[in-house]
């Protein structure tokens, strides 16, 4: 017979999550009830992943396998098939109206227009029916534990409404026409029509697109036009076309942004809350007129 830590463990329910941002969402959700494993770890790029071997073998295990969605794993259907398993899939994303990358939209009048942005997660608002969704697919796989997925759910959701608050309050700060910000990808669409700021990217909704010279000819004109005063890194890109296009432009490097994949938990973005909170302060204190002014903002 199994000791007793052994047995509560065995019996927690086994969730798969696609990548680190959905990993949280999950571990929030189910807190000590669940076991979740994340596939794309942190500081990874869920666009152009790979699977291993392991990956198989959690789904095979797995109950529940959280995916995003909106054509963002794209080699997710091929694994599930190969792992043999029969876990639910549960699409975080249902009942979001995707956003459509637009011809005209930024740099993307040649490559990705028509296609559907996956980032839903960068709206906060967003990230609230991810929260529910997943808390949904819990209580009906685990209905023994309803009452503990709710009240996780609901405590956690609770966070999110005040962070959306915060981040608004942030923003305010920042006079409309100096809410412009140059990312390495265009990952921020959906943070972008929740909080009226602008962004642009040199590189597609996915990372496996490169820029073509013409892109980042257009951005430096833009930047150069608009005297956009910072670009910004992403944890899951090569820094290198970002620095040039600073050096080009004198564009100051406005730190990093997190978009994709949370840190590991001494880095600056261990969960979807603080990820979301670093970013706001760095967007602020790099596009502020003053310091003090971006030091008031979302405090640590």
């Amino acid at each position: 017979m199994l000791p007793a830590a052994a047995q509560q463990e065995a019996s927690k329910l086994k969730v798969v999550a696609t990548f680190s941002i959905l990993g949280d969402f999950a571990r929030n959700v189910g807190g000590d009830r669940v076991d979740v494993t994340t596939l794309v770890g942190p500081n990874g790029d869920v666009h152009v992943y790979s699977p291993t071997a392991a990956d198989a073998e959690a789904i095979r295990n797995a109950r529940l396998v959280i995916v995003n969605g909106l054509g963002l794993e794209g080699w997710l259907p091929r694994l599930v098939k190969s792992s043999g398993g029969n876990a639910t899939t549960v699409v975080a994303t249902r009942g979001i109206v995707p956003r459509k990358v637009a011809a005209g939209e930024g740099l993307s009048r040649d490559r990705g227009a028509g296609s559907v942005d996956p980032h839903a997660w960068q709206s906060v608002a967003n990230a609230e029916i991810y929260v529910a969704n997943i808390r949904d697919a819990m209580v009906a796989a685990d209905p023994t534990n309803a009452a503990t997925y709710r009240a996780n759910a609901s405590a956690y959701l609770a966070k999110l409404t005040s962070l959306d608050h915060e981040v608004r309050k942030a923003l305010a700060t920042i006079p409309v026409e100096r809410r412009r910000v140059i990312s390495t990808h265009d990952a921020f669409g959906y943070f972008a029509a929740a909080y009226d700021i602008m962004f642009m990217a040199p590189q597609g909704v996915s990372t496996e697109t490169e820029p073509s010279a013409r892109d980042i000819a257009t951005i430096i004109a833009q930047i150069r036009k608009e005297k956009i005063p910072a670009v910004f890194l992403e944890n899951i890109s090569d820094p290198r076309l970002m620095r040039q296009i600073a050096s080009e432009t004198g564009a100051a490097i406005g730190g990093t942004l997190y978009s994709d994949s949370l840190t590991g938990e001494n880095g600056p973005a261990p969960s979807y809350i603080e990820m979301v909170r670093h970013n706001v302060r760095t967007i602020v204190r790099a596009l502020a007129n003053s310091p003090a002014l971006s030091s008031r903002v979302i405090q640590e």
